[in-house]
């Protein structure tokens, strides 16, 4: 195989892009339009901290306008720079058209390493850069919603709208301004695991498709199959749970900072969570072959591999070893450009990040619709569910002429609350997608591969928005 160059996120976003777009018929210029970064601006603020001040640089991408407001997580990173920042907006401008989500792309970061501040400290910073996004504009319920992302949290979320509402005191919706609160302010139930929900939901579908199976040399359903996980974060480790406890998947390693885990037989995904939250590492957990470093395990043999953590992980040296026969994508951008050529000539099925990982937008959706709606989830008709249910289950017993058990009543009584109607939500919302992108393939043949009929997707609902409008 020819030697290729490296590229980098920004690029390889962008390759992804043009290759769909010329697999299409798209009015000339068009497809530079939908691609084009709208507006990026780095700010330098200074914040008075214990011992002087200090300057931090941040970042605020808008990458579209076709819909408003525009979304997009604050990474707090001391690797971040622009041309992250670039990428991650331009892949959630595509993720929210993939997933029907009315949102333009958007994305920020911080470059600041948020283990070395005191928590005081950090809600200062937040407050200070909560200042300068709005008033450049980046940040509001109608204009720009920020959610957490890597370094971020509920709490910093908090202190961003808390802040935007005493800049703002008389907008009613202020708290719309970022989605992933506490649910206490203005959050939804099921935030938190929303993307690793999704990334379940994701591969359920794909195991409902035997054609796809077929492709992938697979067959059956997810239970007993094994899967890699890289990355035992937010995403990961619910991914991995929902995953091992409700689908019956074994999770053979689990790669981590500090090293990887192995275990053929399955590894208790909670079990090993907590040994890392309270040793801060996953080496010492006893049930499991440790490996330092780890890299290796993600060439292990498996049925499913998760990228969960960084980009690039799976690049053009290690690709060719991979012995996944499904990588899924967890994380945003985790196979370079190359690596996805050198993996589809492969036969590899790979689940995209711009579909796979869109649980996350997809409930911050559902999070800002509840605070412009300002009413929980289920409280206009969890009661009348209930009704209904209790009428139902009273002309059962009645036709049948005994009783229901008691199991069956109270799961025919129990009316939808916001947590089941969240995940219904996204459930509806992974399903369809993933439907919707594979009817890409039909009567284009230039359309190889589910990544680039992804992108084909995200091109062809943006490119009617733009047609619709006066340019």
């Amino acid at each position: 195989m020819s030697e290729m160059k490296s590229t980098s996120f920004l690029e390889s976003v962008d390759l992804c892009f043009n290759q769909a777009a010329e697999a299409m018929d798209l009015p000339k210029g068009l497809a530079r339009q939908i691609r084009t970064c709208n507006a990026i601006c780095e700010m330098k603020f200074g914040v008075e901290l214990e011992g002087g001040y200090e300057i931090f640089t941040g970042w605020r991408a808008t990458h579209s306008e076709h819909a408003l407001p525009a979304k997009g997580g604050i990474r707090y990173a001391p690797f971040a720079d622009q041309q992250e920042v670039e990428a991650l907006a331009a892949l959630m401008t595509y993720k929210c058209a993939i997933v029907n989500v009315p949102y333009a792309g958007s994305k920020g970061a911080l470059k600041i390493d948020p283990k070395k501040y005191t928590l005081d400290e950090l809600e200062h910073i937040t407050r200070r850069f909560a200042q300068e996004l709005d008033k450049r504009g980046f940040l509001g319920p109608g204009l720009n919603v920020p959610a957490p992302d890597m370094g971020t949290g509920q709490r910093m979320m908090s202190w961003i709208a808390d802040e935007y509402q005493r800049l703002h005191p008389s907008d009613i919706n202020a708290r719309g301004c970022v989605t992933g609160k506490p649910v206490h302010f203005g959050g939804v139930a099921g935030r938190i695991e929303a993307t690793g929900r999704g990334v379940q939901f994701g591969l359920q579908e794909f195991f409902r498709n035997p054609d796809d199976l077929i492709l992938a040399k697979l067959d059956g359903s997810l239970e007993g199959k094994k899967i890699i996980v890289q990355g035992l974060g937010n995403v990961g480790f619910h991914a991995a749970k929902f995953l091992q406890q409700e689908d019956g998947a074994k999770i053979i390693a689990i790669l981590e900072r500090d090293g990887a885990l192995l275990n053929e037989d399955g590894l208790d995904v909670e079990a090993v969570f907590a040994h890392k939250q309270e040793q801060g590492k996953v080496e010492g957990y006893p049930e499991a072959q440790f490996f330092e470093g780890g890299g290796e395990l993600l060439e292990h043999p498996c049925d499913v591999l998760i990228p969960a953590a960084m980009e690039g992980v799976i690049h053009q040296e290690n690709s060719p070893r991979i012995q996944a026969k499904v990588i899924a994508e967890a994380a945003n951008g985790p196979v370079t450009y190359e690596a996805d050529r050198i993996l589809c000539e492969m036969g590899v099925f790979i689940i995209p990040d711009a579909y796979l990982n869109a649980g996350g937008v997809t409930v911050s959706y559902f999070e800002w619709l509840k605070n412009l709606s300002h009413v929980r989830f289920g409280r206009m008709d969890r009661r009348l569910a209930e009704s209904q249910g209790q009428k139902i289950i009273e002309a059962i017993e009645s036709g049948i002429g005994k009783k229901l058990d008691e199991d069956s009543k109270s799961k025919l009584l129990t009316g939808p609350d916001e947590i089941n109607l969240v995940r219904s939500g996204l459930e509806d919302t992974m399903r369809e997608a993933y439907g919707e992108i594979k009817e890409q393939f039909l009567g284009n043949e230039k359309i190889t591969d589910r990544r680039m009929a992804a992108y084909a997707l995200s091109i062809r609902k943006i490119a009617a928005i733009y047609e619709s409008m006066e340019l």
